[in-house]
């Protein structure tokens, strides 16, 4: 069924204009074809830097291995590009951290501001949309490829506070997007609705037998508006149940209840997390996603890998530091295990309504706001990529020579046939795409 017909299909039940962005991704009104063209992407953010000495490739090409920090993602080998050389070349207000945040997916300066970094000029918020929410609002402008939600800002141990080194996602200058930390609040958001939908029933029930006892009793006239009342009614309960009867939102079990948001409970929230993201992708609910753990600057104490120091101090300690040094790896090492993980459960879920895994239609970003923790380098920022669907040549370690990460943003707009010419700076987009084919 054409996404045309579909729609035509779906104005036919009397359904309202709200619920066409839900009900357009069931699998049983897709055929095959529009759900094979499916394109989803998660960007993943971890902070702090990586070791570049465990973390890229000895060689380029076909024939690359893995070092310590990208060994649990050896399954999805094939899946896989590692991107060297593409740097973050965004100057301007703010200190390393914060360009580095903030200007990661944005590829645009930071406005100026009263907000004092560690000893550079003060700064403000970026003066851009980040990439995320450009690929959204394109997806969002065809109604082939409309969600409910869109995108989806996922946080695990974000702190409440708002600057320009937790916040990395942006709808526009000046409009940082929240991440939700919560995933009792990322539930609720997901699929609070639909577990109001027979309270809802009962209300509209109530309502029609008080438009009955109203209509005895007044003249014709406004016997006629309440019976035009009365069939809005009729049609509003008529979409519940179609939705209820087609399955229009598969509900997952609720998280687990009573765990605490503090840094001990850092694992269990990951998984939390990465199951509403999957189901929210089942669903069809958006195609967008970001997953930020912690913030730049984070100070988490994964204790529960045998490192008790916090992670940005870690990250400041230097080279010679052999000790520090491995707890670093060990941290990023388990950052790669929560990607792994995420991978496995969108390879082993089948395409809803259509071929192949979900992995097959989901690309996977992973970056850094900073290349190396102790220096605060923009350059050689760790860009991974995993997963099938944007018509990337994936299994291969690649290496440019200092490239904007504009480039790389591009790209990724490309590859959802957004056909950008720039995006952020754009004195920084002047070659036009990293060739990634």
């Amino acid at each position: 069924m054409s996404p045309q017909n579909r729609r035509a299909f779906l104005r036919r039940l009397g359904l309202s204009a709200a619920a066409l962005p839900l009900l357009a991704g069931l699998p049983s009104l897709h055929a095959a074809p529009g759900a094979a063209s499916r394109r989803r992407i998660v960007f993943i953010f971890s902070p702090n830097g990586t070791i570049p000495s465990e973390f890229w490739p000895q060689t380029l090409g076909e024939k690359f291995s893995l070092k310590r920090i990208l060994a649990p993602l050896a399954p999805f080998r094939d899946r896989m590009l590692t991107l060297r050389g593409v740097n973050n070349r965004v100057r301007g207000d703010g200190d390393g951290h914060m360009r580095g945040m903030s200007c990661l997916l944005t590829g645009i300066e930071l406005f100026p501001g009263n907000i004092q970094g560690g000893g550079e000029t003060p700064a403000g918020w970026a003066s851009g949309p980040s990439i995320d929410q450009e690929i959204r609002r394109f997806l969002q402008s065809d109604p082939a490829t409309k969600t409910r939600f869109g995108s989806l800002e996922f946080g695990v141990a974000v702190p409440n506070r708002a600057d320009p080194w937790t916040r990395w996602s942006y709808a526009g200058p000046n409009q940082p997007m929240t991440p939700v930390t919560s995933p009792y609040a990322m539930f609720e958001k997901l699929y609070g609705q639909t577990k109001d939908r027979e309270s809802l029933a009962s209300v509209l029930d109530g309502l029609r037998s008080d438009l009955r006892r109203v209509a005895a009793r007044v003249d014709a006239q406004d016997r006629e508006a309440l019976d035009r009342h009365a069939t809005a009614l009729r049609e509003m309960e008529k979409a519940l149940q179609e939705q209820a009867s087609a399955g229009a939102v598969t509900v997952p079990p609720a998280p687990q209840a009573g765990v605490l948001l503090e840094n001990d409970n850092i694992p269990v929230v990951t998984r939390m997390q990465t199951e509403l993201l999957l189901s929210a992708f089942q669903n069809d609910l958006a195609r967008v996603a970001t997953f930020q753990f912690t913030h730049s600057v984070g100070q988490a104490r994964m204790s529960w890998i045998g490192v008790e120091e916090n992670h940005h101090s870690l990250s400041h300690d230097p080279d010679l530091n052999a000790g520090s040094q491995e707890k670093l790896i060990k941290i990023n090492v388990w950052f790669a295990e929560q990607i792994a993980h995420l991978a496995k459960r969108l390879q082993e879920t089948p395409e809803p309504g259509g071929q192949g895994s979900m992995l097959d239609h989901t690309t996977l970003v992973w970056t850094n706001e900073l290349g190396k923790g102790n220096s605060h380098t923009h350059e050689d920022i760790p860009w991974l990529l995993l997963g099938g669907g944007l018509g990337f040549r994936t299994g291969r370690a690649l290496a440019f020579d200092k490239q904007p990460h504009n480039r790389l943003l591009l790209s990724l707009a490309h590859g959802f046939g957004h056909r950008i010419a720039k995006f952020g700076n754009p004195s920084l987009c002047e070659a036009g795409p990293l060739n990634l084919s």
